[in-house]
């Protein structure tokens, strides 16, 4: 194993992504070492420690001359490519095995797409479903319904959220503080802050986790998976994307805990497949998405964005109250919840016209449960529609009142969510407006745009001139 200063610096990462990883990778190690399994460990602060997974692998190869190396097919394919590379210089076999961590595996993702015209995740996940036997009376879906997604968009309303469930937190132990204290030696101008680290990085702590969302919070999770309430980062969310995405809980066992305790009546089910559709939906299907279709896929850009992502991206310093919070939890824990990430993050970006490939290098750097294969399906795809409809059949494109809606950052901001021009615009609603416009005919095609673009074609020439120039002069301020 191998603490490769590549994988901490190929983009610059938030201190909390490094120290969990770094974190999870030692306790791994000793837990290894007490089961009797021998382990050779480079530290990053060792004498000479390799400093890619490459060179780490070169020289085991070196040290112990193997008839053949055997990997498990990592999580970017960035990765995969310098194994390969490597074992074909040292003129040694490499076979990549499949990760029996997930529930599919990419040929599996091929051979139901195969044949046909269309393949989107609600395909996709029925097809699992059935297969698993999750949530199914026979073959039919409990409930009578695949999909509750309906039923998860309420706002928290006037009155707010009330009191949530406080999120379960670790004290770093011996090992997790000496990878803090590494990390902020080592890594002090890296993004985020590092304060407060109290992150799962055990097996057995990433299963305590699991269980206080199931007794805590699981039960509002449907309701309110989509609401966003300012200085809540947490609210009903899991919270356990990260320590599933480092293997450290089983996507099985937290879609079962889950099926449990519908079973037993302490959970709605609305809530219960909400969450079994994003691992056992989502989860597999952006996977099989990646694996698919890279590396081909990291260059699409279907609306040809180029911008750069914001500065103010990086530190959360904006007027604008909805990305401020987003973002200034962001750098806060390494966290936010999906509408956040999609309708506030991202949509910003997308509306700017950033390049999809440099919002995927953002997220990377800043989220802990930030994976290659993870990220690029919904950033590129989901996000910034940068596909051109492989993940979303159309663009995620909202105005301000989305947000007025699912939130309450509009009423102490000095922008008004309604306005799409004057000194008072909302960047968002003048940005949406222009964004529809500027890609109108594209977007005329598209069934599912055609009551937006409606609106669109409801502005006079004059009015929509006044939309670009506020969205211009927006654009010139933040880019």
């Amino acid at each position: 194993m191998s603490e490769a200063a590549e994988e901490a610096s190929y983009v610059p990462q938030h201190k909390k992504r490094i120290a969990l990883f770094f974190g999870a990778m030692r306790h791994f190690a000793q837990a290894q070492r007490k089961a009797g399994r021998p382990i050779i460990y480079n530290r990053l602060d060792d004498d000479e420690a390799p400093r890619s997974l490459s060179e780490g692998m070169r020289a085991a190869v070196e040290s112990f001359a193997p008839k053949q190396v055997l990997v498990v097919q990592p999580g970017a394919a960035r990765v995969l490519d310098a194994l390969r590379g490597a074992a074909k210089d040292l003129g040694v076999a490499l076979s990549v095995l499949e990760d029996r961590h997930f529930l599919t595996q990419p040929s599996d993702f091929q051979s139901l797409r195969e044949g046909r015209k269309r393949f989107i995740l609600e395909d996709f996940y029925r097809a699992q479903r059935k297969r698993s036997g999750w949530l199914m009376q026979g073959d039919q879906p409990e409930g009578g319904q695949w999909n509750f997604d309906k039923d998860n968009r309420k706002p928290f309303g006037r009155e707010g959220p009330g009191l949530v469930p406080r999120r379960m937190s670790f004290e770093p132990d011996a090992i997790t503080q000496d990878v803090l204290k590494m990390v902020a030696q080592r890594f002090a101008d890296a993004p985020g802050k590092l304060d407060g680290f109290d992150e799962p990085v055990t097996a057995e702590q990433a299963r305590e986790a699991l269980q206080d969302f199931i007794d805590n919070r699981l039960a509002s999770y449907g309701d309110y998976q989509d609401a966003i309430a300012t200085g809540q980062v947490t609210l009903y969310h899991a919270r356990v994307s990260a320590v599933m995405n480092l293997k450290l809980l089983d996507p099985r066992e937290a879609c079962l805990a889950a099926i449990t305790a519908w079973e037993e009546g302490r959970a709605p089910l609305n809530a219960v497949e909400g969450f079994v559709r994003q691992i056992l939906g989502w989860r597999e299907f952006v996977r099989g998405v990646y694996w698919t279709l890279m590396p081909e896929y990291a260059e699409r850009n279907h609306l040809g964005a180029e911008a750069e992502v914001p500065a103010f991206f990086w530190t959360g310093e904006t007027d604008m109250a909805c990305l401020s919070d987003a973002l200034g939890g962001l750098v806060e824990t390494g966290y936010a919840h999906h509408i956040q990430r999609l309708m506030v993050m991202g949509l910003f970006l997308m509306l700017l016209g950033a390049r999809p490939y440099k919002v995927h290098e953002w997220h990377m750097s800043m989220y802990l449960d930030a994976i290659d294969w993870v990220s690029l399906p919904n950033v590129l795809g989901m996000s910034q529609h940068g596909d051109g409809g492989v993940v979303g059949t159309k663009p995620y494109s909202a105005s301000g009142a989305y947000i007025d809606r699912m939130s309450d950052c509009c009423r102490g901001c000095r922008y008004n969510p309604k306005q799409a021009t004057g000194e008072a615009a909302c960047p968002f609603t003048a940005l949406y407006w222009d964004f529809l416009s500027r890609h109108a005919d594209r977007f005329s095609k598209n069934q599912r745009m055609a009551m937006q673009m409606r609106n669109v074609s409801r502005k006079n020439e004059e009015e929509l001139a006044q939309i670009r120039r506020t969205a211009d002069s927006f654009k010139k301020r933040l880019i």
